[in-house]
């Protein structure tokens, strides 16, 4: 018509679109970088803490063989001991488990006779490494605060009956009621845990499920890109060598 103006063709949506498929193909590369790193780069975690000889059937007092010697005295821990935790995550929609080792561990056990009556561990918190660096600052800061809360401890409350020894080499299950200190809360604990007499050293082995919030610990989970269960587990290998 006379007098009218033609409108410009409109280009917005042209940038919408843009937009959209960028954001698509960030979310695209986040989560394939991710599947790659957990996959293929990073590998599965470490298998759980243990004892070899755990993985066959367990062990009874009539187990025992000849030649056993007395283990009565005063223990400590050596070289090779580890301690740490294990926590199932997701990141980015990946399914993966989180896993922090140290070898900063002291502590001490006292037999009498065929009987615990005292043991207990201390480990420096600070010391707990994964293969993530930001994971760990993470948990030096905002989960563990390691600056205000520098140790984690483990002690024995209650005498563990071994009862007869057995041989070499022969793995044998006890039960062990402690108290845990993690972040400045201490709670009493049961477990189960394995021994075994090698040449000239005990090897103990066990494992605590860990609920954060009965150790006032902040979920791991962080907004937008980790999120973990409410719980995990506290692991352990040790070696003694006599005091």
């Amino acid at each position: 018509m006379p007098g009218s103006r033609r409108r410009k063709p409109s280009r917005p949506r042209r940038w919408v679109w843009w937009l959209v498929g960028a954001a698509a193909a960030v979310v695209v590369l986040a989560v394939g970088g991710t599947f790659l790193y957990i996959h293929v780069i990073s590998g599965p975690a470490p298998a759980p803490l243990g004892l070899k000889s755990t993985s066959g059937p367990s062990s009874s007092p009539s187990a025992a063989g000849s030649g056993t010697t007395s283990v009565g005295g005063a223990w400590k821990i050596t070289n090779g001991s580890v301690v740490g935790y294990r926590v199932k995550e997701v990141l980015f929609g990946q399914h993966t488990t989180a896993v922090g080792r140290t070898s900063a561990i002291t502590g001490h056990v006292t037999i009498s006779g065929t009987t615990v009556t005292a043991a207990g561990f201390t480990v420096q918190m600070a010391t707990i490494k994964s293969d993530e660096s930001q994971r760990d600052v993470q948990f030096r800061g905002r989960i563990m605060d390691t600056a205000a809360y520098p140790t984690g401890t483990l002690t024995l409350t209650k005498p563990i009956a071994l009862g007869a020894l057995p041989a070499v080499g022969v793995v044998k299950t006890y039960a062990a009621t402690a108290k845990l200190t993690l972040h400045g809360q201490t709670r009493p604990v049961t477990f189960p845990l394995s021994a075994e007499r090698t040449s000239g050293e005990i090897e103990v082995s066990g494992s605590i499920p860990v609920l954060f919030s009965r150790w006032d610990i902040p979920n791991p989970s962080f907004t937008g890109f980790v999120t973990t269960q409410n719980h995990g587990v506290l692991e352990f290998l040790l070696k003694l060598a006599r005091s």
